[in-house]
């Protein structure tokens, strides 16, 4: 068991997968030689080799076409678009190629291929450069959609994803980056479309994704001051989204509170309340209450992207909405 660092167990579980698996390629802007941008791949380079690890030209089109070929003709590769927002620049390969080939071919094509991408706010990088856009990938049939909130599922949804025969969109949240978490020794798989229970209470369910996780939990906290004890799921996948266990501790706690970086109109929470809302109505005890981004761009000042952001204060005060 070691401490390291969310940057850190990117590096990790790349390296994990190359090791195991010639077949693994990786790709992307400044993923070589300088690390990463975010310093997430220092030391891949070094370990595979120019001919397993490729330093692109600044185009995302041409790095979703490369991985693309190289998934159709035997590899599976890794591919690393440096910030989500930058998908909207190579979205017609995402949401009308790689999402659709296997379909289109009737199985005889697979593209077994991880698309890396820094997600999210909270790092000051203002509109164009900290959205929260795991809600677009999730709308798209075809891709699987992973999203970590800690080291030791970084690595273990990330060698899922690469060990899949589907393409899978994986978000790094920013500014987890920096945050440290147990990481086990060995080889490290997870399951993809699991959620985790974190910590268990009656009094409402609580969801999150990513970097809304450990403001969740702070949450938990607080309110267990005042009497309010709460179960905490973080959800880790969107695709295949984990329905079952939100359900089953909706069915315990009778109320339920998600926790959303993305913004509000039609957020990955949406899709979730109205499935409960459907499947699970009469286990409720109060309204589904939904934590979220306004539906604004991310300011880049510092008060204003943290007023923007789901805290601590903001999901206290949800839950206290459902129960109370």
């Amino acid at each position: 068991m070691a401490e390291m660092t969310y940057r850190d167990a990117v590096a990790y579980g790349i390296a994990q997968e190359m090791r195991r698996d010639p077949s693994v390629v990786f790709l992307g802007e400044d993923v070589g030689a300088a690390g990463g941008v975010f310093k997430a791949t220092v030391g891949v380079l070094d370990a595979f080799g120019p001919t397993r690890v490729f330093d692109t030209p600044i185009s995302e089109q041409a790095i979703l076409g490369a991985a693309m070929g190289a998934a159709m003709t035997g590899l599976r590769p890794i591919a690393e678009i440096m910030f989500s927002d930058f998908f909207a620049v190579c979205w017609d390969i995402v949401a009308n190629e790689m999402a659709k080939t296997r379909y289109m071919t009737n199985g005889q094509v697979t593209l077994p291929l991880v698309v890396r991408s820094g997600n999210g706010g909270g790092s000051r990088f203002g509109a164009q450069h900290s959205q929260s856009v795991e809600n677009w990938a999730m709308a798209v049939p075809g891709l699987k959609v992973v999203a970590p909130s800690n080291p030791k599922d970084v690595v273990g949804l990330l060698a899922a994803a690469v060990r899949d025969t589907d393409p899978v969109v994986f978000f790094e949240q920013k500014s987890l980056y920096p945050t440290k978490g147990e990481v086990p020794d060995g080889e490290i798989v997870d399951e993809l479309g699991r959620a985790t229970v974190l910590r268990r209470g009656g009094a409402a369910t609580v969801v999150a994704l990513a970097a809304m996780v450990p403001r969740a939990m702070a949450a938990a906290d607080q309110l267990a001051t005042e009497g309010i004890d709460v179960t905490v799921i973080d959800l880790r996948c969107l695709v295949p989204l984990d329905v079952t266990t939100v359900a089953t501790s909706v069915a315990e706690t009778g109320h339920l509170v998600t926790v959303e970086e993305n913004p509000r109109l039609c957020g990955w929470g949406a899709e979730l309340a109205s499935i409960i809302a459907e499947e699970n109505l009469f286990d409720l005890d109060g309204p589904i209450v939904r934590v979220t981004t306004p539906h604004v761009p991310l300011p880049a000042a510092d008060a204003l992207e943290d007023a923007a952001m789901p805290d601590v204060a903001r999901i206290v005060d949800g839950v206290r909405r459902s129960v109370l």
